[in-house]
């Protein structure tokens, strides 16, 4: 069993239409969609706002370095370029944590730190990981909605649920 969560963002072109072609491509293994949220960008540059949501996936075939590969195949098809560190992107998937079949994943390996080192302190992934998993804990740091919840107030003010986005998938 592989079970992970990927956090997804985009802020350039059909954002809306970016995050859904990762959740159309991975209906098949997807347990849980979680609504899309609006969000000031982080990092320091300046640049549009992101649409953002998080996805729970589980395939029991796809190792931790198995979601990473599928995460930067769609990023390439979407035709993400990575020209400055936390800048303007198509498409963003990034692996969260992934559970195995002796729990949760750890790696140190600097493409693929696990769980994802900059969890703890980002609204933009905590949220909506509540919204699909109220129970969630993130490996090493806690609950999710602790962490949330420790946050200052400014964190999450920036983020607007999109209740007008609907993954709406094909049967």
């Amino acid at each position: 069993m592989s079970r992970a969560v990927l956090s997804l963002g985009s802020n350039l072109g059909d954002r809306f239409a970016y995050l859904r072609t990762v959740v159309v491509d991975l209906a098949d293994v997807l347990v849980a969609a979680s609504p899309v949220y609006e969000t000031a960008p982080w990092g320091g540059v300046e640049q549009d706002d992101f649409l953002n949501a998080v996805i729970i996936v589980d395939d029991p075939a796809t190792d931790a370095r198995g979601w990473l590969c599928r995460g930067r195949r769609l990023e390439n098809a979407a035709g993400r370029v990575r020209e400055v560190r936390w800048g303007p992107r198509t498409l963003d998937v990034d692996v969260v944590t992934v559970d195995g079949a002796d729990g949760a994943v750890h790696s140190d390996d600097p493409e693929l730190l696990l769980p994802h080192p900059g969890t703890p302190s980002r609204a933009t992934v905590l949220r909506p990981w509540l919204d699909v998993d109220p129970d969630a804990v993130l490996p090493g740091h806690g609950p999710v909605r602790a962490l949330l919840d420790a946050l200052p107030p400014a964190d999450a003010a920036g983020m607007r649920r999109r209740d007008d986005l609907r993954w709406e998938l094909p049967r």
